[in-house]
């Protein structure tokens, strides 16, 4: 299965992006031993619509384009808090399912227009806590790297 990142905005070149490649990096060359292929990672620019509602329209039918048929993973600070292991578990259940592709989604600084979180297959939240775009991605790369370390049953991870 494949797993696509989608991010509104870009990473500019410094400490944060090499940090979310160096996990990104790891993912990439850990995941096929589970069956994840890493495809990469997409960034759109802020859409320059008038309103916030338009903004996020906007950028939810790019990511929808982007999607295609796949899953979307939405990171959304009202979606599910779940552990590490469960989203193992999950990307495990639509890699078995045989979903050829997961786009985990993150938002601009206005967020997910409702049709894009009415069409996600889940919203997940890292903490009600708002984050830097930066570090979100961050915590993602490190978070799918850790999937698939639990999915390999390395002792990376502990419960």
């Amino acid at each position: 299965m494949r797993i696509l990142i989608h991010a509104v905005g870009r990473m500019k070149a410094g400490p944060e992006r090499d940090l979310a490649d160096r996990f990104l990096d790891r993912l990439h060359k850990s995941g096929p031993a589970v069956g994840i292929e890493f495809a990469g990672v997409t960034e759109c620019a802020e859409s320059r619509a008038q309103t916030p509602a338009e903004r996020k329209r906007e950028e939810g039918r790019k990511l929808s384009e982007l999607a295609g048929t796949g899953a979307i993973f939405l990171l959304d600070e009202r979606g599910k808090n779940i552990s590490s292991r469960a989203l193992a578990e999950t990307i495990a259940r639509y890699r078995d399912e045989g979903v050829k592709q997961v786009t985990f989604a993150i938002g601009g600084p206005d967020g997910h227009d409702s049709e894009t979180r009415a069409a996600a297959e889940i919203a997940i939240s890292f903490g009600a806590q708002t984050w830097p775009h930066q570090l979100m991605r961050i915590m993602l790369a490190e978070q799918l790297y850790r999937s698939a370390t639990i999915l390999a049953g390395h002792p990376y991870h502990r419960d």
